[in-house]
Parts: C-alpha cells; structure tokens; sequence
C-alpha cells in the first residue's frame, strides 16, 4: 500500500493536505526538529493529530535534531506530552535521543532519520533492531541503491519524491552575523528570500534560511521523482514522503493532490509518467527547477 507523507506548516493546512490524499503529516518545532517550513508548538501538533485521527491518518513528529546536552534536559516533557497527545510516531536520528525514547518507556514508535549516515540495509537493520518501525534514506543514495536495501529489509524505507535537498547546515546564525559584520539590517534582510549564488554559474539559487536551529542552505532544485514512481512501488519503495519546507499553502497542497492522483492512476494502471510530469511543471513554483537529484545517477559516479 502506498503511503504518502506530506509537510505541514498550519492546522489549516493540515486539513487541505488530509482532504488532498495525505496519509501521514510531517509536523515538529523548536528545539527537537530541523528544517520544517513553520515550528509548531505542542498545542498545535496536538490540534492536528486529533485532525488527522478523525480522519484516520497519522502524524508523524520530528525529532531529528542533532542535540546537544540542553536539548536532550528538554527532551523528556517533550516526549511525554508527545505521548499524551497520541502522536503516532517520531522522526528521530539522535543516538542518545533514541536512548531517552527507549530509557523512557513511551508508547511511541520511532522511525531512524539519520539524515547523510542512513546508507546502507545493514546500518537500518541495526536500528531495527533497536526498535525503528521505519528509516528514511540518505538523499545522496540512488534509485538503484534504495532499491536493493528495501529488498533486503522488512520495514519501510521513506523515499523523499518531492521537495528540495539540505546541502548544508551550520548551528550558528550565518546570516545574522554576515548582516551584524556588514552593517546590514539583518531582520529585514532575512525576512525575504535569500541566495548563495556560484560565482561559475551566475544563474544558480541556492536558499539559504536562518532559524532557531541555525542556518540551512539548499539545492537550486526541487527534487521530483513523479517519473519514476512506477518504478518505485514495482520495487516495494512505496512510502513517498514530500517536503514543502520551500513551498508553502494552497501551491503544496495542489502538488501534494497531484502525487496522490498518480498513486491512484498507478494502481489503477493507467499511470502516464510524461503526462504527470508535465503537469506537476505547471503548478512547480518559477524560481524553483525541478531534477532528480542523485537518484538516477550510477553509484560509481556518486560514491
């Protein structure tokens, strides 16, 4: 059965995203999970898992922060409300973050996102093995590898389809320091979209975003993998997860029904992956290109 799991930034969009064909929403904040296009608080993740338990789908609660000893202090109240709200899983990579889970007792199931070190069958057996219902795979691996080490496992591998690619982070707040050096008004400043730019490539974009966790910069594309899905769910990849960290309201939510119909047309078979692709063009924000990051390439050009 094809899963999909979608990014959600609101309770109103949560609920847009669930009318849309999400199964599963990604939701999290400050201090426990990186990267998500708005920090919820515990009210409002707890607002959105009743939501989706009315509906019968789940929620999913990142927890995928590298943490440093403040956080993991922080931790324990953080889970235990979790569990009181009856969130159904959380997205977790943190050894000793892994470590209060277990130590702790929680009903809460726990999917590893180990982020750039989940590469391998054997490592995410390993986590298996110590309880992970699930992993999600390193962006950096290719279809062929995913393939193979989803053959090799019996719990799911969660397949980033759509949305952009963490190419860097930094605990500090790059931009507020380039803006204190400069002279610059860094609020303002970062309140808009802002770029890297190659100097060998005056065409590139690469978003760079400060929050609370630090400073974040992205791929100059969104990943897409509409065409290959076919693919993927002949070869058991069917746990789809989509990021709208760069790509906020109704326009997720349009791609977001998008993928949920080519699911539809798929198991339908009547999937037409040209067809689809050029759609999901159409709706794909201007400034954002769409690629297939490392997926299609060969793992001796990549590794």
């Amino acid at each position: 059965m094809i899963e999909i799991i979608a990014t959600a930034e609101s309770y109103e969009q949560a609920k847009a995203l669930l009318d849309n064909g999400a199964d599963r929403l990604y939701v999290g904040g400050h201090p426990f999970g990186l990267r998500l296009p708005e920090s919820l608080d515990l009210e409002q993740i707890g607002q959105i898992t009743k939501l989706a338990h009315q509906r019968e789908k789940k929620v999913t609660v990142a927890c995928n922060a590298l943490m440093h000893n403040e956080q993991i202090k922080k931790l324990t109240p953080y889970l235990s409300k979790l569990a009181e709200l009856d969130v159904d899983t959380l997205s977790i990579g943190d050894p000793g973050a892994i470590f209060v889970l277990k130590e702790l007792g929680f009903p809460l199931q726990f999917i590893y996102d180990g982020g750039t070190l989940a590469t391998s069958a054997e490592q995410l057996a390993f986590w298996a093995g110590q309880g992970a219902c699930g992993a999600v795979a390193a962006r950096e691996l290719t279809l062929k590898e995913l393939i193979t080490m989803q053959k090799m496992l019996k719990q799911p591998i969660e397949v980033q389809v759509y949305g952009p690619t963490c190419i860097h982070q930094s605990g500090r707040p790059l931009l507020t320091n380039y803006f204190n050096y400069t002279g610059g008004t860094a609020q303002a400043e970062k309140a808009s979209e802002l770029y890297l730019r190659d100097p060998k490539n005056e065409n590139s974009q690469y978003p760079i975003v400060e929050d609370e966790e630090g400073t974040h910069i992205f791929s100059t594309e969104d990943l897409s993998l509409m065409g290959q899905l076919k693919l993927m769910v002949e070869n058991g990849l069917d746990t789809w997860k989509l990021d709208g960290v760069l790509c906020h309201g109704n326009q997720f939510v349009q791609i977001v029904a998008l993928f949920d119909e080519a699911r539809r047309s798929i198991e339908a078979g009547t999937f037409i992956a040209e067809s689809f692709c050029n759609r999901l063009a159409k709706i794909q924000p201007e400034q954002r290109p769409l690629g297939t990051g490392f997926y299609l390439k060969s793992p001796e050009d990549v590794h």
